[in-house]
């Protein structure tokens, strides 16, 4: 099934949402807004708008209140990736030209720090100074992320508990923010939105493991960049900590640098796969689905319940 179908009862406030993005990135500076809208209309699964929508409706659903937390959550995600861009000097996001790439750093820093500033003005529109507080934690959470990022760039002895910490900040805390806060703009009990944040860190965990065992695994027609650019950029992901247990392939990742071939990150790649890498990253990843699914379990039986049970399946069963 495809992810869409899981949640195609939600389509009408999808496209709101959709919306009311193209409304945010709007701009009295034409460069701004062009920039700002290039990434939007590059498309996206929109995963964390989903989330809010499917954990409001263990409350009292109202789109137009929930809508505002939606969109703020897209946004802060949104300006995230303009950033992360900057810093690896991507030329490529979902097989588009990057902001950076098509027009320069500078614009493309701007673009981002504007994306974040409609964000804020968005969840303003929440009168719950709890929701406030855990998105501005958060907020602090991923621009932390981002430098520990720039800091472990090409760090090739780095502990797993690195990457853990890494990828908590970079993905899976967004969107447990994004399940708890729209049970929380939707009135849910304390324990339920409690439930829908820890259901969110762990498949934002499993949905990062996965990416980054793809980023081996998948072609650059499929992922919209070059197989293996992670490494490449000097970002030293699970498979690749798993795959540095074996001495000789160790020698080998640690002479990765910017000028790589695309030859030689072929054998590398082919030298990874070889050390099972990819079936324990695999592993690690399913634990945490498990971990993911059980965090519903007290939750009470409903079809939208029924939907992040089946978007959970789908993120550990992507094509690896």
């Amino acid at each position: 099934m495809k992810l869409k179908r899981m949640y195609s009862y939600l389509k009408a406030d999808i496209d709101l949402i959709e919306k009311e993005l193209k409304a945010a990135t709007e701009s009295e500076s034409r460069l701004l807004e062009e920039a700002s809208q290039h990434l939007l209309q590059a498309g996206g699964k929109r995963i964390r708008p989903v989330f809010v929508l499917l954990a409001a409706k263990f409350g009292d659903y109202n789109i137009q209140v929930i809508k505002q937390v939606a969109v703020a959550l897209e946004l802060i995600h949104m300006a995230s990736l303009v950033h992360d861009d900057v810093i690896d000097d991507s030329e490529l996001r979902r097989g588009q030209p990057t902001i950076k790439a098509k027009w320069d750093n500078k614009i493309a820093m701007y673009a981002g720090d504007y994306i974040f500033a409609r964000s804020l003005e968005y969840i303003t529109k929440i009168e719950n100074p709890t929701a406030h507080k855990i998105l501005s934690s958060t907020i602090v959470e991923v621009c932390i992320g981002e430098i520990e990022q720039i800091k472990d760039k090409y760090r090739f002895d780095q502990h797993y508990r690195d990457y853990l910490r890494r990828i908590k900040r970079k993905t899976a805390l967004l969107i447990a923010v994004s399940c708890q806060l729209g049970a929380i703009a939707a009135g849910a009990s304390a324990n339920i939105h409690k439930k829908l944040f820890e259901f969110g860190y762990y498949v934002g965990l499993s949905y990062q493991i996965t990416d980054d065992i793809l980023d081996f695994t998948s072609t650059e027609k499929e992922l919209g960049k070059p197989a293996g650019d992670d490494l490449l950029q000097g970002n030293i992901t699970l498979p690749a900590l798993f795959a540095m247990r074996t001495p000789a392939v160790k020698c080998v990742i640690e002479q990765v640098h910017e000028k790589t071939t695309k030859e030689e990150m072929t054998h590398i790649i082919k030298l990874i796969k070889e050390t099972g890498a990819i079936e324990k990253s695999h592993q690690i990843s399913q634990r945490y689905l498990q971990k993911a699914l059980l965090a519903l379990q007290t939750l009470p039986d409903r079809r939208e319940k029924k939907s992040l049970i089946d978007i959970a399946n789908y993120i550990g069963k992507r094509k690896y």
